[in-house]
Protein backbone atom coordinates (compact mmCIF):
# COMPACT_ATOMS: atom_id res chain seq x y z
CA UNK A 1 0.00 0.00 0.00
CA UNK A 2 1.30 3.43 -0.85
CA UNK A 3 1.88 5.34 2.35
CA UNK A 4 0.21 8.68 3.07
CA UNK A 5 2.62 9.58 5.79
CA UNK A 6 5.03 12.18 4.68
CA UNK A 7 2.74 15.14 4.03
CA UNK A 8 3.76 15.32 0.37
CA UNK A 9 2.25 11.97 -0.53
CA UNK A 10 -0.82 12.75 1.51
CA UNK A 11 -1.35 16.41 0.83
CA UNK A 12 0.42 17.56 -2.29
CA UNK A 13 1.26 15.04 -5.00
CA UNK A 14 -1.91 15.65 -6.97
CA UNK A 15 -0.90 19.17 -7.94
CA UNK A 16 2.37 18.43 -9.78
CA UNK A 17 2.74 20.48 -12.96
CA UNK A 18 4.91 19.43 -15.89
CA UNK A 19 8.14 21.34 -16.39
CA UNK A 20 7.24 21.84 -20.04
CA UNK A 21 4.13 23.78 -19.06
CA UNK A 22 6.13 25.98 -16.72
CA UNK A 23 8.73 26.75 -19.34
CA UNK A 24 6.02 27.90 -21.73
CA UNK A 25 4.62 30.25 -19.08
CA UNK A 26 8.07 31.54 -18.24
CA UNK A 27 9.08 32.17 -21.85
CA UNK A 28 12.81 31.38 -21.91
CA UNK A 29 13.15 28.16 -19.92
CA UNK A 30 16.82 28.86 -19.23
CA UNK A 31 15.75 31.83 -17.13
CA UNK A 32 14.27 29.46 -14.58
CA UNK A 33 17.75 28.27 -13.70
CA UNK A 34 19.13 31.59 -12.52
CA UNK A 35 19.12 32.77 -8.88
CA UNK A 36 16.06 34.95 -8.21
CA UNK A 37 14.92 37.27 -5.42
CA UNK A 38 11.56 38.88 -4.63
CA UNK A 39 11.83 41.18 -1.62
CA UNK A 40 9.30 42.37 0.93
CA UNK A 41 9.21 43.39 4.58
CA UNK A 42 6.89 43.08 7.51
CA UNK A 43 6.58 42.61 11.25
CA UNK A 44 5.28 39.91 13.55
CA UNK A 45 4.56 39.71 17.25
CA UNK A 46 6.15 36.47 18.42
CA UNK A 47 6.96 35.35 21.93
CA UNK A 48 5.46 38.61 23.16
CA UNK A 49 8.00 40.61 21.13
CA UNK A 50 7.43 42.68 17.98
CA UNK A 51 9.96 41.70 15.30
CA UNK A 52 10.47 43.67 12.08
CA UNK A 53 11.90 41.61 9.27
CA UNK A 54 12.96 41.51 5.63
CA UNK A 55 11.60 38.64 3.56
CA UNK A 56 13.15 37.14 0.44
CA UNK A 57 11.34 34.69 -1.82
CA UNK A 58 13.87 33.26 -4.23
CA UNK A 59 15.73 30.40 -5.83
CA UNK A 60 19.29 29.13 -5.76
CA UNK A 61 20.67 26.77 -8.41
CA UNK A 62 22.32 23.52 -7.33
CA UNK A 63 23.82 20.61 -9.26
CA UNK A 64 24.19 16.91 -8.55
CA UNK A 65 27.23 15.25 -7.07
CA UNK A 66 30.13 15.21 -9.53
CA UNK A 67 29.39 18.65 -10.95
CA UNK A 68 32.47 20.56 -12.11
CA UNK A 69 32.04 24.34 -12.12
CA UNK A 70 34.77 24.84 -14.71
CA UNK A 71 35.61 21.75 -16.80
CA UNK A 72 39.19 22.06 -18.04
CA UNK A 73 39.02 19.64 -20.95
CA UNK A 74 36.35 18.44 -23.36
CA UNK A 75 36.49 15.05 -21.63
CA UNK A 76 35.77 16.74 -18.31
CA UNK A 77 32.89 18.63 -19.88
CA UNK A 78 31.43 15.45 -21.39
CA UNK A 79 31.46 13.79 -17.97
CA UNK A 80 29.83 16.78 -16.27
CA UNK A 81 26.21 16.12 -15.24
CA UNK A 82 23.78 18.40 -17.07
CA UNK A 83 21.00 18.11 -14.50
CA UNK A 84 20.31 21.20 -12.42
CA UNK A 85 17.77 22.32 -9.86
CA UNK A 86 16.47 25.75 -9.02
CA UNK A 87 15.53 25.25 -5.34
CA UNK A 88 13.05 27.77 -4.02
CA UNK A 89 12.97 29.24 -0.54
CA UNK A 90 11.45 31.94 1.61
CA UNK A 91 13.84 33.55 4.10
CA UNK A 92 13.00 35.94 6.94
CA UNK A 93 15.76 38.13 8.43
CA UNK A 94 15.23 40.26 11.53
CA UNK A 95 15.97 43.98 11.10
CA UNK A 96 19.04 45.27 12.90
CA UNK A 97 21.52 43.64 15.25
CA UNK A 98 24.66 41.65 14.56
CA UNK A 99 23.72 38.98 12.02
CA UNK A 100 26.92 37.07 12.78
CA UNK A 101 25.46 36.28 16.20
CA UNK A 102 21.87 35.88 15.14
CA UNK A 103 20.86 32.18 14.89
CA UNK A 104 19.58 30.94 11.54
CA UNK A 105 17.34 27.91 11.15
CA UNK A 106 16.80 26.00 7.88
CA UNK A 107 13.44 24.22 7.81
CA UNK A 108 12.00 21.63 5.45
CA UNK A 109 9.13 19.17 5.24
CA UNK A 110 9.45 15.65 3.89
CA UNK A 111 7.52 13.43 1.54
CA UNK A 112 9.75 12.54 -0.11
CA UNK A 113 8.28 14.96 -2.58
CA UNK A 114 6.95 17.79 -0.42
CA UNK A 115 7.50 21.50 -0.46
CA UNK A 116 7.77 23.26 2.90
CA UNK A 117 4.44 25.09 2.79
CA UNK A 118 3.27 23.15 5.87
CA UNK A 119 5.93 24.27 8.35
CA UNK A 120 5.83 27.72 6.77
CA UNK A 121 2.09 28.39 7.01
CA UNK A 122 1.32 26.16 9.98
CA UNK A 123 4.19 26.43 12.43
CA UNK A 124 6.98 29.01 12.31
CA UNK A 125 6.46 31.61 9.57
CA UNK A 126 5.24 35.10 10.50
CA UNK A 127 1.75 34.29 9.20
CA UNK A 128 -0.33 31.21 9.94
CA UNK A 129 -3.46 29.82 8.30
CA UNK A 130 -6.28 28.90 10.68
CA UNK A 131 -7.67 25.38 10.38
CA UNK A 132 -9.99 23.32 12.52
CA UNK A 133 -8.35 21.34 15.29
CA UNK A 134 -9.58 17.82 14.53
CA UNK A 135 -12.34 18.21 11.93
CA UNK A 136 -12.54 19.16 8.24
CA UNK A 137 -11.84 22.85 7.63
CA UNK A 138 -14.63 24.43 5.50
CA UNK A 139 -13.77 25.67 2.01
CA UNK A 140 -12.50 29.19 1.23
CA UNK A 141 -12.28 31.93 2.24
CA UNK A 142 -9.49 31.00 4.67
CA UNK A 143 -8.10 33.19 7.43
CA UNK A 144 -4.40 34.03 7.73
CA UNK A 145 -3.32 35.63 11.02
CA UNK A 146 -0.23 36.92 12.81
CA UNK A 147 1.67 33.86 14.05
CA UNK A 148 2.41 34.34 17.72
CA UNK A 149 4.52 31.18 17.60
CA UNK A 150 6.85 32.27 14.79
CA UNK A 151 10.50 31.42 15.48
CA UNK A 152 11.55 34.94 14.47
CA UNK A 153 11.70 35.95 18.13
CA UNK A 154 14.83 33.81 18.49
CA UNK A 155 16.14 32.96 15.00
CA UNK A 156 16.09 33.98 11.37
CA UNK A 157 14.28 31.28 9.40
CA UNK A 158 14.67 29.82 5.90
CA UNK A 159 11.93 27.56 4.52
CA UNK A 160 13.47 25.39 1.77
CA UNK A 161 11.47 23.56 -0.89
CA UNK A 162 12.95 20.31 -2.17
CA UNK A 163 13.99 20.20 -5.86
CA UNK A 164 11.05 20.31 -8.23
CA UNK A 165 8.62 21.77 -5.69
CA UNK A 166 7.58 25.27 -4.66
CA UNK A 167 8.72 27.85 -7.21
CA UNK A 168 11.71 25.62 -8.07
CA UNK A 169 12.16 23.23 -10.98
CA UNK A 170 14.60 20.56 -12.20
CA UNK A 171 15.87 19.94 -15.73
CA UNK A 172 18.66 18.28 -17.70
CA UNK A 173 19.57 14.71 -18.53
CA UNK A 174 18.51 12.21 -15.83
CA UNK A 175 17.27 15.03 -13.61
CA UNK A 176 14.94 12.74 -11.64
CA UNK A 177 17.73 10.21 -11.13
CA UNK A 178 20.14 12.93 -9.98
CA UNK A 179 17.86 14.58 -7.42
CA UNK A 180 15.21 12.08 -6.32
CA UNK A 181 16.90 9.71 -3.90
CA UNK A 182 18.11 9.59 -0.30
CA UNK A 183 21.72 10.55 -0.96
CA UNK A 184 20.98 12.76 -3.98
CA UNK A 185 18.51 14.75 -1.89
CA UNK A 186 20.93 15.17 1.02
CA UNK A 187 23.60 16.43 -1.40
CA UNK A 188 21.24 18.98 -2.98
CA UNK A 189 20.23 20.42 0.40
CA UNK A 190 23.85 20.54 1.58
CA UNK A 191 24.80 22.49 -1.54
CA UNK A 192 21.84 24.82 -1.10
CA UNK A 193 22.73 25.63 2.52
CA UNK A 194 26.37 26.18 1.62
CA UNK A 195 25.38 28.59 -1.17
CA UNK A 196 22.91 30.38 1.08
CA UNK A 197 25.47 30.97 3.84
CA UNK A 198 27.80 32.57 1.30
CA UNK A 199 25.16 34.63 -0.50
CA UNK A 200 23.81 36.18 2.70
CA UNK A 201 27.07 36.21 4.72
CA UNK A 202 25.80 33.93 7.49
CA UNK A 203 28.84 31.72 7.92
CA UNK A 204 29.41 32.84 11.50
CA UNK A 205 25.79 32.56 12.63
CA UNK A 206 24.69 29.76 15.00
CA UNK A 207 23.14 27.22 12.62
CA UNK A 208 20.20 24.84 12.97
CA UNK A 209 18.31 22.48 10.71
CA UNK A 210 14.69 21.53 11.37
CA UNK A 211 13.26 18.54 9.51
CA UNK A 212 9.75 17.13 9.65
CA UNK A 213 8.80 13.54 8.69
CA UNK A 214 10.98 12.39 5.78
CA UNK A 215 12.74 15.68 6.44
CA UNK A 216 14.14 14.09 9.62
CA UNK A 217 15.95 11.51 7.48
CA UNK A 218 17.27 14.39 5.38
CA UNK A 219 18.29 16.30 8.53
CA UNK A 220 20.21 13.37 10.01
CA UNK A 221 22.07 12.87 6.74
CA UNK A 222 22.66 16.60 6.39
CA UNK A 223 24.24 16.87 9.84
CA UNK A 224 27.12 14.75 8.54
CA UNK A 225 27.12 16.02 4.94
CA UNK A 226 27.42 19.65 6.10
CA UNK A 227 30.16 18.70 8.53
CA UNK A 228 32.09 17.21 5.63
CA UNK A 229 31.84 20.70 4.05
CA UNK A 230 33.31 22.16 7.28
CA UNK A 231 29.92 23.41 8.47
CA UNK A 232 29.26 22.46 12.09
CA UNK A 233 25.70 22.75 13.36
CA UNK A 234 24.67 23.99 16.76
CA UNK A 235 21.60 21.81 16.72
CA UNK A 236 19.38 19.40 14.79
CA UNK A 237 15.62 19.53 15.41
CA UNK A 238 13.50 16.54 14.39
CA UNK A 239 9.70 16.48 14.21
CA UNK A 240 7.88 13.17 13.63
CA UNK A 241 11.16 11.40 12.99
CA UNK A 242 11.83 8.31 10.93
CA UNK A 243 15.54 7.55 10.63
CA UNK A 244 15.34 3.75 10.28
CA UNK A 245 12.77 2.59 7.74
CA UNK A 246 12.79 -0.96 9.07
CA UNK A 247 10.62 0.37 11.91
CA UNK A 248 7.90 1.89 9.73
CA UNK A 249 4.46 0.37 10.35
CA UNK A 250 3.29 0.12 6.74
CA UNK A 251 3.05 -3.32 5.13
CA UNK A 252 5.13 -5.25 7.70
CA UNK A 253 3.01 -8.32 6.88
CA UNK A 254 4.99 -8.48 3.62
CA UNK A 255 8.19 -8.82 5.65
CA UNK A 256 7.47 -11.77 7.99
CA UNK A 257 9.73 -12.28 11.05
CA UNK A 258 10.39 -8.52 11.26
CA UNK A 259 8.11 -7.63 14.16
CA UNK A 260 9.54 -4.32 15.42
CA UNK A 261 7.03 -2.20 13.41
CA UNK A 262 4.10 -3.76 15.30
CA UNK A 263 5.85 -3.18 18.62
CA UNK A 264 6.73 0.50 18.17
CA UNK A 265 3.33 1.37 16.66
CA UNK A 266 1.28 -0.14 19.51
CA UNK A 267 1.48 2.89 21.86
CA UNK A 268 0.14 5.15 19.08
CA UNK A 269 -2.74 2.75 18.47
CA UNK A 270 -3.48 2.85 22.18
CA UNK A 271 -3.37 6.67 22.19
CA UNK A 272 -5.86 6.68 19.31
CA UNK A 273 -8.27 4.39 21.14
CA UNK A 274 -7.91 6.54 24.26
CA UNK A 275 -8.73 9.71 22.33
CA UNK A 276 -11.87 8.18 20.85
CA UNK A 277 -12.95 6.66 24.21
CA UNK A 278 -12.72 3.07 23.00
CA UNK A 279 -10.62 1.77 25.90
CA UNK A 280 -12.39 -0.54 28.34
CA UNK A 281 -12.25 1.20 31.74
CA UNK A 282 -11.06 4.40 30.05
CA UNK A 283 -8.05 5.92 31.91
CA UNK A 284 -8.36 9.59 32.81
CA UNK A 285 -4.85 10.66 31.75
CA UNK A 286 -3.03 9.69 28.56
CA UNK A 287 0.64 9.65 29.54
CA UNK A 288 0.45 7.23 32.51
CA UNK A 289 -1.64 4.92 30.34
CA UNK A 290 0.93 5.01 27.54
CA UNK A 291 3.76 4.19 29.93
CA UNK A 292 1.98 0.90 30.68
CA UNK A 293 1.46 0.22 26.97
CA UNK A 294 5.11 0.96 26.17
CA UNK A 295 6.25 -1.47 28.86
CA UNK A 296 3.89 -4.16 27.57
CA UNK A 297 5.03 -3.52 23.98
CA UNK A 298 8.73 -4.08 24.60
CA UNK A 299 8.32 -7.01 27.02
CA UNK A 300 5.32 -9.34 26.90
CA UNK A 301 4.12 -8.34 23.43
CA UNK A 302 7.59 -8.38 21.86
CA UNK A 303 8.34 -11.80 23.33
CA UNK A 304 5.03 -13.18 22.06
CA UNK A 305 5.63 -11.95 18.51
CA UNK A 306 9.18 -13.26 18.45
CA UNK A 307 7.94 -16.74 19.38
CA UNK A 308 5.85 -16.84 16.21
CA UNK A 309 4.16 -20.23 15.77
CA UNK A 310 5.63 -21.35 19.09
CA UNK A 311 2.90 -19.42 20.92
CA UNK A 312 0.14 -21.79 22.05
CA UNK A 313 -3.57 -21.03 21.83
CA UNK A 314 -3.96 -20.10 25.49
CA UNK A 315 -1.05 -17.67 25.25
CA UNK A 316 -2.44 -16.19 22.04
CA UNK A 317 -5.80 -15.51 23.66
CA UNK A 318 -4.12 -13.88 26.64
CA UNK A 319 -2.12 -11.53 24.42
CA UNK A 320 -5.23 -10.74 22.35
CA UNK A 321 -7.16 -9.88 25.51
CA UNK A 322 -4.44 -7.47 26.61
CA UNK A 323 -4.28 -5.90 23.16
CA UNK A 324 -8.06 -5.41 23.33
CA UNK A 325 -7.65 -3.67 26.68
CA UNK A 326 -5.12 -1.27 25.14
CA UNK A 327 -6.59 -0.70 21.66
CA UNK A 328 -10.31 -1.41 21.93
CA UNK A 329 -10.13 -3.74 18.91
CA UNK A 330 -12.23 -6.95 19.21
CA UNK A 331 -10.41 -10.05 20.49
CA UNK A 332 -11.68 -12.11 17.52
CA UNK A 333 -10.22 -9.56 15.09
CA UNK A 334 -6.86 -9.57 16.89
CA UNK A 335 -6.70 -13.37 16.80
CA UNK A 336 -7.51 -13.41 13.07
CA UNK A 337 -4.78 -10.81 12.45
CA UNK A 338 -2.24 -13.03 14.24
CA UNK A 339 -1.86 -10.43 17.02
CA UNK A 340 -0.39 -8.01 14.49
CA UNK A 341 -2.19 -4.76 13.66
CA UNK A 342 -1.63 -3.71 10.06
CA UNK A 343 -0.93 -0.15 9.02
CA UNK A 344 -4.29 1.31 8.01
CA UNK A 345 -6.28 -1.39 9.79
CA UNK A 346 -6.55 0.40 13.11
CA UNK A 347 -7.87 3.52 11.38
CA UNK A 348 -10.50 1.47 9.56
CA UNK A 349 -11.54 -0.91 12.36
CA UNK A 350 -11.65 1.28 15.47
CA UNK A 351 -14.79 3.24 14.54
CA UNK A 352 -16.20 0.79 11.99
CA UNK A 353 -19.53 0.56 13.83
CA UNK A 354 -19.95 4.29 13.17
CA UNK A 355 -18.85 4.00 9.51
CA UNK A 356 -15.95 6.33 10.30
CA UNK A 357 -12.25 6.18 9.42
CA UNK A 358 -9.71 7.83 11.70
CA UNK A 359 -6.76 9.84 10.43
CA UNK A 360 -3.33 8.45 9.66
CA UNK A 361 -1.25 11.59 10.03
CA UNK A 362 -3.42 12.59 12.99
CA UNK A 363 -5.81 9.99 14.36
CA UNK A 364 -7.87 12.61 16.17
CA UNK A 365 -9.41 13.38 12.77
CA UNK A 366 -12.26 11.24 11.44
CA UNK A 367 -14.14 11.05 8.15
CA UNK A 368 -16.79 8.88 6.49
CA UNK A 369 -15.51 5.46 5.47
CA UNK A 370 -15.25 5.24 1.68
CA UNK A 371 -15.68 1.48 1.42
CA UNK A 372 -17.11 -0.42 4.43
CA UNK A 373 -15.78 -3.69 2.97
CA UNK A 374 -12.18 -2.57 2.50
CA UNK A 375 -9.47 -4.12 4.67
CA UNK A 376 -7.66 -0.89 5.46
CA UNK A 377 -8.28 2.86 5.41
CA UNK A 378 -8.31 4.28 1.89
CA UNK A 379 -7.64 7.94 2.64
CA UNK A 380 -6.47 10.22 5.40
CA UNK A 381 -9.16 12.52 6.87
CA UNK A 382 -6.62 15.08 8.10
CA UNK A 383 -5.06 15.39 4.65
CA UNK A 384 -8.48 16.00 3.15
CA UNK A 385 -9.36 18.33 5.99
CA UNK A 386 -6.55 20.90 5.85
CA UNK A 387 -4.72 20.63 2.50
CA UNK A 388 -6.82 23.15 0.62
CA UNK A 389 -6.45 25.74 3.37
CA UNK A 390 -2.64 25.58 3.38
CA UNK A 391 -2.22 25.68 -0.40
CA UNK A 392 -4.79 28.40 -0.99
CA UNK A 393 -3.50 30.55 1.85
CA UNK A 394 0.13 30.33 0.72
CA UNK A 395 -0.63 31.15 -2.92
CA UNK A 396 -2.42 34.33 -1.87
CA UNK A 397 0.25 35.21 0.70
CA UNK A 398 3.12 34.70 -1.77
CA UNK A 399 1.62 37.05 -4.34
CA UNK A 400 -0.07 39.63 -2.14
CA UNK A 401 2.44 39.90 0.71
CA UNK A 402 5.78 38.38 -0.34
CA UNK A 403 5.65 40.22 -3.72
CA UNK A 404 6.23 37.08 -5.78
CA UNK A 405 5.58 38.17 -9.37
CA UNK A 406 7.20 35.28 -11.20
CA UNK A 407 5.41 33.25 -13.86
CA UNK A 408 5.67 29.84 -12.19
CA UNK A 409 2.91 28.14 -10.25
CA UNK A 410 3.72 26.98 -6.73
CA UNK A 411 4.02 23.19 -6.56
CA UNK A 412 3.11 21.87 -3.11
CA UNK A 413 4.68 18.55 -4.05
CA UNK A 414 5.77 16.10 -6.71
CA UNK A 415 4.70 12.46 -6.86
CA UNK A 416 8.05 10.69 -6.42
CA UNK A 417 7.37 8.42 -3.45
CA UNK A 418 7.19 5.19 -5.45
CA UNK A 419 10.12 6.05 -7.75
CA UNK A 420 12.46 7.47 -5.08
CA UNK A 421 15.93 5.91 -4.91
CA UNK A 422 15.98 4.59 -1.35
CA UNK A 423 19.56 3.27 -1.40
CA UNK A 424 21.83 5.01 1.09
CA UNK A 425 25.57 4.88 1.67
CA UNK A 426 26.13 5.25 5.42
CA UNK A 427 29.49 6.24 6.88
CA UNK A 428 31.84 3.27 6.85
CA UNK A 429 30.28 1.64 3.76
CA UNK A 430 32.07 1.76 0.41
CA UNK A 431 28.84 1.70 -1.60
CA UNK A 432 25.11 2.36 -1.28
CA UNK A 433 23.42 -0.53 0.54
CA UNK A 434 20.53 -2.55 -0.88
CA UNK A 435 18.24 -2.29 2.14
CA UNK A 436 15.69 0.06 3.62
CA UNK A 437 17.51 3.33 4.42
CA UNK A 438 18.83 3.96 7.90
CA UNK A 439 20.55 7.26 8.71
CA UNK A 440 21.20 6.58 12.39
CA UNK A 441 24.89 5.93 11.55
CA UNK A 442 25.09 9.37 9.87
CA UNK A 443 23.66 11.17 12.89
CA UNK A 444 25.87 9.18 15.26
CA UNK A 445 28.99 10.01 13.24
CA UNK A 446 28.05 13.71 13.16
CA UNK A 447 27.53 13.77 16.94
CA UNK A 448 30.88 12.09 17.55
CA UNK A 449 32.73 14.48 15.24
CA UNK A 450 30.93 17.49 16.67
CA UNK A 451 30.31 16.59 20.35
CA UNK A 452 28.76 19.98 21.12
CA UNK A 453 25.93 19.50 18.60
CA UNK A 454 22.59 18.92 20.30
CA UNK A 455 19.61 16.95 18.93
CA UNK A 456 15.98 17.67 19.77
CA UNK A 457 13.33 15.02 19.06
CA UNK A 458 9.62 15.93 18.85
CA UNK A 459 6.57 13.81 18.08
CA UNK A 460 2.81 13.50 18.40
CA UNK A 461 1.06 10.74 20.31
CA UNK A 462 -1.69 10.51 17.66
CA UNK A 463 0.63 9.99 14.69
CA UNK A 464 0.40 6.52 13.12
CA UNK A 465 2.56 7.46 10.14
CA UNK A 466 5.75 7.91 12.17
CA UNK A 467 4.76 6.65 15.64
CA UNK A 468 6.33 8.59 18.49
CA UNK A 469 7.67 5.40 20.10
CA UNK A 470 9.43 4.55 16.86
CA UNK A 471 11.48 7.74 17.21
CA UNK A 472 12.20 6.98 20.85
CA UNK A 473 13.33 3.46 19.96
CA UNK A 474 15.58 4.71 17.17
CA UNK A 475 17.40 7.06 19.51
CA UNK A 476 17.93 4.28 22.04
CA UNK A 477 19.86 2.49 19.31
CA UNK A 478 21.93 5.51 18.25
CA UNK A 479 25.55 4.36 18.32
CA UNK A 480 27.05 7.11 20.48
CA UNK A 481 29.00 6.96 23.75
CA UNK A 482 27.05 7.37 26.97
CA UNK A 483 28.48 10.84 27.60
CA UNK A 484 26.85 12.10 24.38
CA UNK A 485 23.37 10.88 25.33
CA UNK A 486 22.98 14.08 27.30
CA UNK A 487 22.97 15.88 23.93
CA UNK A 488 19.56 14.34 23.16
CA UNK A 489 16.24 15.71 24.37
CA UNK A 490 12.69 14.48 23.75
CA UNK A 491 9.32 16.24 23.65
CA UNK A 492 5.95 14.66 22.87
CA UNK A 493 2.57 16.29 22.36
CA UNK A 494 -1.14 15.44 22.36
CA UNK A 495 -1.31 15.97 18.61
CA UNK A 496 -0.47 14.11 15.41
CA UNK A 497 2.18 14.07 12.69
CA UNK A 498 1.86 17.81 12.06
CA UNK A 499 2.03 18.66 15.77
CA UNK A 500 1.39 22.35 15.07
CA UNK A 501 -2.14 21.80 13.76
CA UNK A 502 -3.22 21.54 17.42
CA UNK A 503 -2.91 25.06 18.84
CA UNK A 504 -1.90 24.12 22.42
CA UNK A 505 0.76 21.80 21.00
CA UNK A 506 2.03 24.52 18.66
CA UNK A 507 2.57 26.77 21.67
CA UNK A 508 4.47 24.01 23.48
CA UNK A 509 6.50 23.21 20.37
CA UNK A 510 7.49 26.84 19.87
CA UNK A 511 8.50 27.27 23.50
CA UNK A 512 10.56 24.06 23.46
CA UNK A 513 12.33 24.94 20.20
CA UNK A 514 12.95 28.51 21.35
CA UNK A 515 14.51 27.26 24.60
CA UNK A 516 16.61 24.74 22.66
CA UNK A 517 18.00 27.45 20.35
CA UNK A 518 18.68 29.87 23.18
CA UNK A 519 20.62 27.39 25.28
CA UNK A 520 22.65 25.99 22.36
CA UNK A 521 23.45 29.29 20.63
CA UNK A 522 24.45 31.37 23.61
CA UNK A 523 21.97 34.03 22.49
CA UNK A 524 19.67 35.26 25.24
Amino acid sequence: MKRVIFVAAALAACVATAYADDSKKAGDASGIFQPTEYKSSGSVTAGGTSVSYDAITGTLVVHPKGWNDAPVTKEDADKNPTAEAAMSYVAYFKHGGDTSKRPITFLFNGGPGSSTVWLHMGAFGPRRVLTNDDTHTPAAPYTVVNNDQSLLDVSDVVFIDMPGTGFGRIAGKDADKNFYGVDQDIHAFAMFIQEFLGKYNRWNSPKYIFGESYGTMRAAGLSLALQQQDIDLNGVILLSDVLNWDLLPDDPELNPSIDEPYIVALPSYAATAWYHHKIPNQPKELRPFLLKVEQFAITTYAQALLRGAGLNWTQRKAIAAQLHAYTGLPVDYLLKSNLRIEYGAMQKELLSQQDLTTGTLDTRFTGPTLDPLSKIAEYDPQSSGIGSAYISAFNGYARNTLNYTGALEYKPGVDVYSSWDYKHQPPGADHALIQLPNVLPDLAAAMKRNPTMKVMVNGGYFDISTPYYEGWTEMRHLQIPEKLRGNLEFHYYESGHMVYVHQPSLIQLHDNVEAFIRKTSGVQ
